[in-house]
């Protein structure tokens, strides 16, 4: 039951009583105490063991048979088998009193969950926290980082303050304003401070999502006719044989996808297949779920056989516009044209080629051969720069949403600060109604206002032992 528990760090803390955003929780004595390996599952010389609760103090005397050590000093001792008093190790105890039941293993999130209820961190860094345990790449830890130092949080929580400060400015008018208690032109500026949060709160939105791109991953979709070099590229950039290459037309039937680290932002590739008309039933259900691929792509590397546009030239637009999706009512498509290739064509061909690309409207073209890896640096130098531009630099600037629900209730906010705008005209109750509404929706995200499913639904994701 008791494994070797080298270079172990015990932490017991037993909490007391919290009151955090206005509500009280109940006291820790009435909760489970639980434990964890937090520092992660596997060998390793040095971990973790975290216990928290009422009956911290007990497990730590029993696995150590001494008294608890003075608080918050770091102190050597055995640990041993609680049942045969066998010494199983030897390590630091850290002991955090608070305020006896048995021991249960934490769920994951919990310990977070028991930090957020205890006022250390609002919801928002609670996410930046589970966003820093999985980030893959250094824009990822970046963002997650900001977030979990409580950024996006403080953001809201402005917002929250100026509606809190509007609404009771309107309220005192409603109340008192024929009594001639209340300042000349507090409506207007009720009027003047909402106009402005409402501005501020459309820029927020309209970032081109970019914080959920860096969390989840760019979604690049590699489309283009058979036998492009699509599965090539995608098999250099994965830099291992993940897609079968094939001289035979229609080869690739599925979406192929690999998680990758382009430039330091997260990216998630997808090679397709091969866009053709055809009578296959099997061929066909891959080319529509390629097009499908396409219409909810981030960005798409548009891959055409530099011979064939070499010799037909005119061809190359309807190419393309055969890759790209019919209708983009956004006006938001990006695509890179990427010429595969090109060693197969000879001096005069490129000569004659380039030219023609250059005097198109056409999007800059990226020139390669995946077979002889001729143009595949500039390529992934091109393709980096593009990544950064469509996820920006994570600590400058404003803090962006990350979470579909970030998107969701400040949407719904907006919604409701647009008709606050037509009642202010109609009935002064109602506008009042529609700010309180709007205030509630921001405490959603910080957890000033919530619920308990959407604790679960946050805390769920995290580690065993957060």
């Amino acid at each position: 039951m008791w494994p070797a528990l080298q270079g172990r760090l015990l932490l017991a803390r037993d909490p007391g009583t919290s009151k955090v955003f206005g509500r009280s929780y109940c006291r820790a004595a009435k909760r489970d105490t639980i434990f964890a390996l937090s520092s992660g599952q596997g060998k390793c010389g040095v971990a973790v063991i975290r216990t928290s609760g009422p009956a911290s103090s007990v497990a730590l005397v029993r696995l150590t048979r001494a008294e608890a050590p003075p608080p918050r000093v770091a102190t050597l001792r055995r640990i041993c088998d609680p049942r045969s008093a066998e010494t199983l190790d030897r390590g630091l105890v850290l002991w955090f009193p608070g305020c006896l039941p048995l021991l249960r293993l934490a769920e994951p999130g919990e310990f977070t969950k028991r930090a957020f209820q205890n006022g250390k961190l609002d919801l928002t860094a609670a996410e930046g926290l589970g966003d820093l345990i999985h980030a893959e790449t250094e824009s990822q830890r970046r963002q997650a980082l900001r977030q979990m130092e409580g950024d996006l949080g403080r953001l809201y929580r402005r917002w929250s303050d100026t509606l809190t400060k509007a609404l009771a400015h309107l309220e005192a008018y409603i109340d008192f304003s024929e009594d001639d208690n209340i300042e000349e032109g507090i409506l207007a500026e009720v009027e003047e401070a909402v106009e402005a949060l409402e501005k501020e709160m459309r820029e927020h939105l309209q970032d081109g999502r970019r914080g959920e791109r860096l969390r989840d991953g760019v979604h690049v979709v590699i489309a283009g006719p058979t036998n492009a070099g699509k599965s090539s590229l995608l098999n250099h950039l994965c830099q291992k044989p993940a897609a079968i290459v094939s001289p035979i037309a229609g080869t690739t039937r599925d979406v192929v996808e690999a998680a990758l680290n382009i430039g330091g932002f997260p990216v998630v590739l997808s090679d397709t297949a091969g866009l053709r008309d055809t009578s296959d039933v099997v061929e066909m259900e891959g080319v529509n779920r390629a097009r499908q691929r396409v219409e909810v792509a981030d960005l798409v590397l548009a891959v055409l056989d530099a011979a064939e546009v070499a010799q037909k030239p005119n061809q190359l637009v309807p190419a393309l516009l055969d890759i790209l999706p019919p209708d983009d009512p956004k006006g938001t498509r990006l695509y890179l044209l990427v010429l595969n290739k090109m060693d197969l064509l000879g001096d005069k061909e490129r000569a004659d080629l380039l030219p023609n690309l250059a005097n198109s409207d056409l999007a800059p073209a990226c020139f390669l051969s995946c077979k002889t890896e001729e143009g595949i640096a500039t390529f992934l130098s091109v393709l980096g720069k593009q990544l950064a531009n469509m996820c920006g630099d994570p600590l400058t600037g404003s803090p962006s949403p990350t979470q579909a629900r970030h998107q969701l209730s400040l949407a719904k906010c907006l919604e409701a600060l647009g008709r606050f705008g037509h009642y202010r005209a109609v009935d002064l109750a109602l506008a009042a109604e529609e700010l309180r509404q709007a205030r509630r929706l921001l405490g959603r995200l910080t957890g000033q206002v919530g619920s308990e499913e959407i604790l679960e639904l946050i805390f769920k994701d995290f580690c065993i032992g957060k």
